[in-house]
């Protein structure tokens, strides 16, 4: 695995790969891999000839400077997994690199996507995200992006990105990846203390119980039922919403909707996690 640190050198060894019509996926993550960043670049390597993975904690996307001071890094570790799985090359630029003097920032209206759901409680999250991942695409410029499903929100709002910009890249979103009790896989997890850890699957079975609750009762008890099943001594349920999978709006009526997805933030202690499931997808 090759790894590259500057715009110039990892551009100039896709553009030679490029020559020879190899086609390249990437992922973007920020550090701290764990067995679901693994399934994306797996995804990559099996659909393309090349994959790159980027490291970057980007600072524009975090709302608390103590958040981002706290976020996990380890690039030893991280570099020894990617080769490990057999990523091509590992793009792992410093914010200088990535936000140089003469930047010129990225924004575009998002219709309203990120004010909803984890938009109400992290104002310029996305459009921090937004930036980065557009810079980045411009960087690697590959037929693929790779990215999970548990950030539901996010992956939306850069499809939307990806439509509106007309941009050649395509979207690739993989599974989540959970550990054994259900619990969604972040780089966060590592941060639970191991009392609230023992019990943070409770996230996932309410995710599961309040689907089953949608075929007695409506909507807008099974909200109310979810966050009360969510709000256990230690933990405290920031929303959970049951919205159409394209809009990211609440929905009235599950049986009239297409694409339902519940969508839920809960504080463990001091860490923030997030987790999905797609209730109903009609193709």
């Amino acid at each position: 695995m090759k790894v590259i640190r500057t715009i110039k050198d990892i551009q100039r060894e896709l553009n030679e790969m490029r020559k020879e019509g190899k086609t390249i996926g990437f992922s973007p993550t920020m550090g701290a891999l764990h067995n679901g960043h693994s399934s994306l670049i797996a995804q990559s390597i099996e659909n393309n000839d090349i994959s790159v993975c980027s490291i970057f904690v980007n600072p524009t996307q975090f709302n608390e400077k103590s958040d981002l001071e706290k976020y996990p890094r380890n690039l030893e570790s991280d570099m020894k997994i990617l080769d490990e799985i057999g990523c091509d090359i590992l793009f792992a630029p410093t914010a200088e690199e990535v936000y140089p003097p003469d930047f010129v920032s990225f924004s575009m209206d998002l219709s309203g996507l990120d004010d909803l759901m984890e938009g109400k409680k992290r104002p310029g999250h996305f459009a921090g995200m937004i930036e980065v991942v557009h810079r980045l695409l411009e960087i690697v410029d590959p037929e693929h992006i790779y990215m999970g499903q548990k950030d539901f929100q996010q992956f939306s709002i850069v499809n939307y990105m990806l439509k509106t910009e007309r941009m050649k890249t395509e979207l690739v979103v993989c599974p989540i990846v959970r550990e054994e009790d259900g619990l969604a896989m972040s780089s966060r997890n590592t941060r639970l203390e191991p009392n609230i850890r023992k019990r943070a699957s409770n996230i996932y079975k309410t995710l599961k119980a309040s689907k089953d609750w949608l075929k007695y009762i409506p909507v807008k008890y099974a909200v109310d039922k979810a966050m009360n099943a969510l709000d256990i001594s230690d933990f405290e349920p920031e929303y959970f919403e049951i919205v159409d999978g394209f809009t990211l709006k609440g929905i009235e009526n599950y049986r009239k909707s297409d694409y339902v997805v519940a969508c839920t933030a809960v504080w463990a202690g001091d860490v923030r996690l997030i987790d999905n499931m797609i209730y109903k997808k009609d193709s």
